[in-house]
């Protein structure tokens, strides 16, 4: 099971309602289906995430493939800030003059966005938590 990153609940309050349950499925282990979306497994503990029925995220405990379906939309590009918000949200997928690009939070460097690339995770147990 995923746990929540300490830092993520700001963007739970602009996150839409699909991707608000997305992110519950996949927190909480759960294959689920909404209109577009929808989560699964496979047999190497991956939770997989679909959108349209093309493949737009691959994430267990250390590390996100990010992918783009094919298809670099709005709502693509969405659905992976919800998933990002979720186990990583300093990181953002984000667009500028029609191209791609990933904020990586460590550095705040922007890299080109490569569907298929790999994010590894942070260990949230190190992060401490306000109360």
């Amino acid at each position: 099971m995923y746990s929540l990153h300490p830092t993520c609940k700001p963007y739970l309050l602009s996150m839409r309602k699909i991707e608000q349950a997305m992110c519950y499925a996949i927190r909480n282990k759960i294959a689920w289906s909404s209109g577009n979306t929808c989560t699964t497994f496979d047999n190497e503990d991956y939770t997989l995430v679909y959108l349209h029925g093309n493949l737009i995220a691959k994430l267990n405990e250390f590390h996100v493939y990010l992918f783009d379906g094919g298809w670099q939309s709005v709502t693509t590009k969405s659905r992976l800030n919800a998933i990002l918000s979720e186990v990583y949200p300093s990181c953002r997928v984000y667009q500028k003059n029609f191209d791609w690009f990933v904020k990586l939070p460590v550095t705040g460097e922007s890299i080109d966005f490569v569907s298929g690339m790999e994010i590894p995770l942070p260990d949230i147990n190190s992060y401490s938590q306000v109360a």
